[in-house]
């Protein structure tokens, strides 16, 4: 209950309505060369641009909207986070006690970084206020966590949100879905839970179009 209500009150005070959860490897460095540093410049690249047209530096009534919202840790989540930090916007960071030590990183918003023992209250904040899901290139844990919102959306469980991934030719040699599909795993249409984009503007072009909307109302 702790870790639930400590995250909620925090929330609130900020006013934050919404979110945008980025995932992603934390094994991804800014200095890499080729595809991997190249998909942490465009994770930063879209913190920036969906934190200064997604409602995430309005305060229209003390409320917020489409803020970056990442598990806190190094990598794609740390560029996502860091993007919002260039233009002065908030952005949370859900982090998790791990075995092998998760260090915050440290471009997440201080007052909205959060340090989880439980997994299941940490994926539930992640999920709860999201406006749109956004996944770069990872492992199992970003697999995890991007079938787990998938789930809940084939299932009727969650909203219908926009999820993205980045990176077209990275998931579909990483993820065969026809093979689901020819064997009966999975409907033909579950394919269309979500979409591909390869660039940071195509990115926020793609949850524009699929629904996204960056306005707050009083």
């Amino acid at each position: 209950m702790l870790e639930y209500e400590k995250v909620e009150e925090a929330l609130r005070e900020w006013g934050v309505l919404s979110t945008i959860v980025v995932f992603g490897s934390a094994r991804v460095r800014e200095a890499q060369t080729g595809r991997r540093g190249a998909w942490y410049d465009e994770a930063r690249k879209f913190g920036r641009l969906a934190s200064k047209k997604g409602g995430a530096l309005t305060r229209n009534g003390g409320k917020r909207m489409n803020v970056i919202a990442t598990g806190g840790g190094p990598g794609i989540m740390e560029a996502a986070n860091r993007g919002a930090h260039d233009v002065c916007a908030p952005s949370i960071g859900f982090n998790i006690t791990l075995p092998h030590e998760q260090v915050p990183n440290p471009y997440t918003t201080p007052e909205l970084t959060f340090r989880f023992h439980y997994f299941a209250i940490r994926k539930m904040h992640l999920a709860m206020r999201a406006s749109a899901l956004v996944v770069f290139p990872g492992g199992f844990g970003t697999m995890d966590e991007m079938f787990e919102i998938l789930t809940l959306r084939q299932t009727g469980k969650a909203p219908k949100v926009p999820i993205i991934l980045f990176d077209r030719a990275y998931w579909q040699s990483a993820i065969n879905l026809d093979v689901f599909a020819e064997n009966g795993m999975i409907d033909s249409e579950d394919r269309d839970l979500f979409s591909y984009a390869d660039s940071a503007e195509a990115l926020w072009a793609t949850l524009i179009d699929q629904g996204l909307s960056p306005a707050i109302s009083d």
